[in-house]
């Protein structure tokens, strides 16, 4: 454990410090009141200590408090207005301590009534401040009264009539990420209150990329096995079901993460369509929120289980498998480049998830089509990456036959024009990355993407 996971740690212990100070202060100005009728005015001597105990925990919860802001995972200026009142409470009880105290209230004697006032004053302080912090953990609406007022946006009458993200989307992440990431509260420094927080992203890079699944991470996270530890939603809260899942999915790949977009202007599938009948409660519980499918239009021939075994010996060896969704079984496998890892040495275990594996990246590891074979065992294969390997023209031979093949990353390779031309009119693949090679110049710009 180092520096900075102590340091996390004990920030994470500022919501349950931060309620000693008001506790103790609180019953500070309580005893202070009444201390005012005969009967309960020997309370008026326990006022002291129970300052001194306030002021010290108002001391570590704003050193834990420091601790928590250092993590980025909030708004800057809500974080600035809560740690300066919070300061504030902190400097103000301890003055008050003080001036309790012989050697000063012998010189500086503050009136009864007026410390009374000043008391109260710091009650009214902490509630600011309490608010601040509320705002910072429940999002800043938590407390508004203007939700009283807030109008519900209409439900649409029809699904052809219901904006994709707006009426859709937007809800579905409210209600499964809204907790995290909206108000003041913005875990990894990403914001789900509008598209674009999401296309802007967190820590890690944009949340969404319109049409490129591999690149949006709020897919990424929430497909993950729950057991991942960057599985989200986090900590427990409720998982987003397959249908919602498909419809990120569909919104992102197909829907090109658009907004202000009715269902019926896009070019939806019966299936979609189904899906958010039933999240908008104008239809049914589709096959896919009773068990079935994950994804919009999924390759059948996906296999529904996958070899955990499997799994779990190329982990161990260094390969990265991430599974993508879980029914079907679908994977995402990595052979990190510059780490050794011969990819004869795993042949077997990926042999036995070949079929689950939709996206996978061999990039930068001195790979040539003898050692590629292994490609034709890839039959659901979507997207592959093999830049920066020493492979020419006879690679396309290997893939040609791939027939859900659709994206294949072939930069800083040995191919050429002529290889291209092997991608016949009936190959699956739509786009080939051949930045840095010979066949470069077909693009005809410098974007070094072929697009069929």
């Amino acid at each position: 454990m180092n520096l900075l996971d102590i340091s996390t740690y004990l920030g994470h212990l500022h919501p349950l410090v931060v309620h000693l100070p008001i506790g103790f202060l609180l019953l500070a100005v309580i005893f202070q009141i009444i201390s005012y009728w005969p009967k309960w005015a020997f309370l008026k001597g326990a006022v002291s200590i129970i300052l001194l105990l306030g002021f010290i925990s108002a001391v570590f919860a704003c050193i834990f408090g420091y601790l928590l802001a250092g993590s980025g995972d909030y708004d800057y200026y809500l974080v600035n207005s809560h740690r300066n009142s919070g300061i504030f409470i902190a400097v103000l009880s301890g003055l008050l301590y003080a001036s309790t105290l012989s050697p000063i209230s012998n010189r500086f004697k503050i009136p009864s009534k007026i410390f009374s006032i000043l008391l109260i004053a710091l009650t009214g302080i902490m509630a600011y401040s309490g608010h601040q912090g509320a705002g910072l953990t429940h999002g800043t609406d938590y407390l508004n009264l203007q939700i009283l007022t807030k109008k519900e946006r209409v439900p649409p009458p029809s699904v052809d009539e219901a904006f994709i993200y707006e009426d859709v989307v937007q809800p579905i992440l409210e209600n499964k990420c809204g907790s995290c990431h909206q108000g003041g509260k913005r875990k990894g420094g990403l914001s789900i209150q509008q598209l674009q927080g999401l296309l802007k992203g967190g820590k890690t890079g944009p949340a969404v990329v319109p049409g490129n699944l591999s690149e949006s991470e709020l897919f990424r996270r929430i497909t993950l096995s729950p057991t991942d530890e960057k599985f989200m939603p986090s900590d427990g809260k409720p998982a987003l079901t397959s249908g919602e899942t498909a419809i990120i999915r569909w919104w992102i790949e197909k829907a090109m993460a658009v907004e202000g977009k009715k269902i019926k202007e896009l070019q939806e599938t019966q299936k979609i369509k189904g899906l958010v009948a039933y999240s908008l409660k104008l239809g049914e519980s589709p096959e896919d929120e009773e068990g079935g499918s994950d994804s919009i239009a999924v390759n059948p021939d996906i296999p529904s289980t996958v070899d955990q075994i499997a799994i779990e010996s190329l982990r161990k060896k260094g390969v990265v498998v991430r599974v993508m969704l879980q029914k079907p079984a679908m994977l995402d496998l990595t052979l990190p480049s510059g780490k050794g890892i011969a990819l004869n040495t795993v042949s077997d275990e990926i042999g036995k998830i070949a079929k689950n594996t939709v996206w996978l990246n061999l990039s930068g590891n001195n790979l040539t089509e003898k050692e590629l074979g292994v490609l034709s065992s890839f039959s659901n294969l979507e997207k592959l990456r093999l830049e920066r390997n020493p492979v020419s023209d006879g690679i396309f031979d290997l893939v040609v036959g791939l027939k859900h093949l659709e994206s294949i990353n072939l930069s800083e390779t040995k191919i050429s024009k002529s290889g291209l031309e092997k991608l016949g009119p009936s190959s699956s693949v739509k786009r080939v990355y051949c930045w840095g090679t010979g066949a470069s110049e077909v693009v005809g710009d410098s974007s070094g993407v072929w697009v069929r």
